[in-house]
């Protein structure tokens, strides 16, 4: 098996798809933006069920003649969410009389407000969370493998970890900035667990292959092969691990998303596409950047 499957010798190709899927995220996200959600952005979020002829110029309509500026958008079950400045309780009972006066038969379904600077900190501690993760997962790897640093560095173990997983969070993101503009999908507290979930998958089934590699490097360090054929035989040792742990994990993810409520298909979708991007990331970019830098370190 190991003489007829060299993962390593198609590097350039794995790599170039991985840039065109980042470059392809990074531009959905710079042209549709992700759709913050209240928690971040600050303001009162209401979930009407309403008959099926009130549309969302309707809906709008009747909610700046009750005097607020808002966002109305439709769900994928049908439900109006309404997006409006942050209102007091009277005045969200008010506007709830005055919808059900306009429309008749008006359900609330679900009602959030939160203030502007809460969802402003609540944002800046989202980004304090990943980077600070991401730093902490670092340098536990490069002290993990100190004992591994011919003919890598041990830091770039780390490094090559942090690059997959940035990776595995780029493509969801872009991902979801398409869902968002399409479905109305809001990057909410919900959204960022899930990137926080898809960073532990990502390290963790990156660091499987790594840890392969390490083992292999000790075991045969007298031997004369290549450091390219140990990390492409660690590869094919792990990867029927890989795939199998990718596709248990995405069985429960996939129900989730088919039979699981509104409220948790954007998390489940999110993650669902990290697992993927995961499981590709770990086999084809992890570990041939760590090849093409031992080829560098040489140069």
């Amino acid at each position: 098996m190991k003489k007829h499957i060299n993962i390593i010798r198609h590097s350039r190709l794995w790599l170039a798809i991985s840039g065109a899927l980042i470059v392809t995220s990074i531009i959905c996200t710079a042209v549709f933006g992700l759709n913050f959600g209240i928690d971040f952005t600050g303001g009162s979020l209401l979930t009407l069920d309403v008959p099926e002829i009130v549309g969302q110029d309707a809906m709008r309509d009747a909610v700046t003649t009750a005097g607020y500026s808002s966002s109305v958008q439709t769900a994928t079950d049908g439900s109006v969410l309404v997006r409006i400045a942050p209102i007091t309780e009277v005045e969200h009972q008010a506007l709830l009389a005055s919808l059900k006066t306009t429309f008749g038969d008006v359900t609330e379904l679900r009602f959030d407000t939160v203030g502007p600077s809460i969802g402003s900190e609540l944002k800046k501690q989202a980004g304090i969370a990943v980077v600070l993760v991401l730093a902490l997962i670092a340098v536990y790897i490069a002290w993990a493998f100190r004992r591994v640093s011919q003919p890598v560095a041990s830091w770039k173990y780390g490094l090559m970890t942090l690059i997959a997983a940035a990776h595995d969070i780029i493509i969801p993101i872009g991902v979801f900035a398409v869902l968002g503009k399409i479905f109305g999908y809001q990057a909410d507290t919900a959204f960022v667990a899930a990137v926080l979930t898809i960073l532990g998958y990502s390290i963790n089934d990156t660091i499987v292959v790594f840890d392969r590699t390490r083992e292999n490097l000790y075991r045969h360090r007298h031997d004369d092969g290549s450091f390219a054929d140990t990390v492409n035989s660690s590869i094919i040792e792990t990867i029927a691990r890989s795939l199998n742990t990718t596709l248990c994990v995405l069985l429960p993810v996939l129900a989730i998303v088919i039979f699981g409520g509104e409220s948790t298909r954007s998390f489940a979708i999110t993650l669902m596409v990290g697992i993927l991007s995961g499981a590709y990331s770990s086999i084809f970019v992890a570990s041939p950047l760590l090849v093409m830098s031992e080829k560098w370190g040489k140069k």
